[in-house]
């Protein structure tokens, strides 16, 4: 991707929930509005920026549909397992060793 922001990587969307990706959305949205008004009252320093937000705007919508239409998965969210420690599963290992002993 030579144009566009660098954290808005169809790669990177992908791993966005929904909300995430409409939040991102919202922002980019609100920062062409930005620009908008810069480049009209002639304060605008970057024009092709105008051109990257709309890039990225695009990126989003074509990521929701893709997703509406199921050809793009969404991700799902990962419940962290609850993890043993060391200390229970060598004690339990302890008590199987002295089972076997007896």
């Amino acid at each position: 991707m030579a144009i566009g922001t660098k954290t808005l990587a169809p790669s990177e969307l992908d791993t966005f929930e929904d909300q995430r990706l409409v939040e991102e959305l919202r922002k980019a949205k609100e920062e062409l509005f930005n620009l908008r008004f810069q480049s009209a009252t002639g304060t605008l320093e970057s024009h092709g920026r105008i051109r990257a937000v709309k890039r990225d705007i695009a990126r989003i919508y074509t990521i929701i549909r893709e997703r509406e239409l199921g050809i793009r998965a969404t991700p799902v969210a990962v419940e962290a397992a609850p993890k043993r420690s060391r200390a229970k599963k060598s004690d339990a290992s302890a008590e199987a060793v002295k089972e076997e002993a007896e």
